[in-house]
């Protein structure tokens, strides 16, 4: 019963359009002047928001390498140390 309801309501709510906030709807214009400055409004505003979207993947991704160096830098220290204490003869245990 529960998920007969769920299903329903799920079916009913339609689906909200995903809109980009200072993109216009170029197709309303009728003259072709004015239709062409919308299309190229709508370019440059895109072409903005993908290099914007491409610095913070950019400095992401520096920020992650970063990460990623520090880390290896740690595990070969490790790694020396284990191997260090490998090395060393096994000190007999007093009791």
């Amino acid at each position: 019963m529960i998920r007969t309801l769920a299903l329903l309501l799920m079916l009913a709510v339609p689906a909200a359009a995903q809109d980009i906030r200072g993109l216009e709807n170029c197709t309303a214009e009728k003259q072709i002047e004015r239709r062409t400055g919308c299309l190229q409004a709508n370019v440059e505003l895109l072409q903005q928001l993908l290099i914007k979207q491409t610095r913070a993947a950019d400095d992401r991704f520096k920020a992650d390498k970063t990460e990623i160096d520090a880390l290896k830098a740690r595990l070969a220290k490790l790694e020396a140390d284990l191997a260090q204490l490998k090395a060393k003869p096994a000190e007999p245990v007093k009791k």
